[in-house]
């Protein structure tokens, strides 16, 4: 249950799923994405999951739809940007090693240390890694 204005950090696989109307949670995220929108949710995405996103669609897909995906951002009512700073990527790295978190990405790392930092709660992700860390999903 998403709450009127509840902060909530979207991570990567949200984005792909929201930009791709053929990725198989393209409705699931629609959903949610609609859900945080009534509710006047503040959206939060770092500089690491815009980087693996354009990178992801401009690979998979096209330039042109990576291009169009960043370009809609602007669109993106009450979206705030968060930056990782040197400091902060090399202490993500103590996330990579807990047995609990097989398989994790640095990105998702990044993203869990900047939530803990913004005092975000909350992951529209559908990586389980994100409940495994404390974070509850959207």
């Amino acid at each position: 249950m998403i709450r009127s204005g509840e902060r909530v950090f979207v991570d990567t696989g949200a984005w792909i799923a929201l930009a791709l109307v053929q990725d198989p949670m393209h409705g699931r995220a629609k959903e949610i994405w609609d859900t945080l929108q009534e509710a006047g949710a503040r959206t939060f995405v770092s500089v690491p999951v815009l980087l693996e996103t354009f990178t992801y669609l401009q690979r998979k897909v096209s330039q042109e739809v990576a291009t169009l995906w960043w370009e809609s951002l602007g669109a993106v009512r009450f979206l705030d940007r968060l930056e990782c700073s040197p400091t902060e990527l090399g202490a993500a790295m103590k996330f990579l090693a807990r047995r609990d978190l097989h398989k994790l990405s640095l990105v998702d790392a990044t993203s869990f240390l900047l939530m803990k930092k913004h005092k975000l709660r909350v992951a529209f992700a559908f990586d389980v890694h994100f409940s495994t860390a404390g974070f509850r999903l959207a």
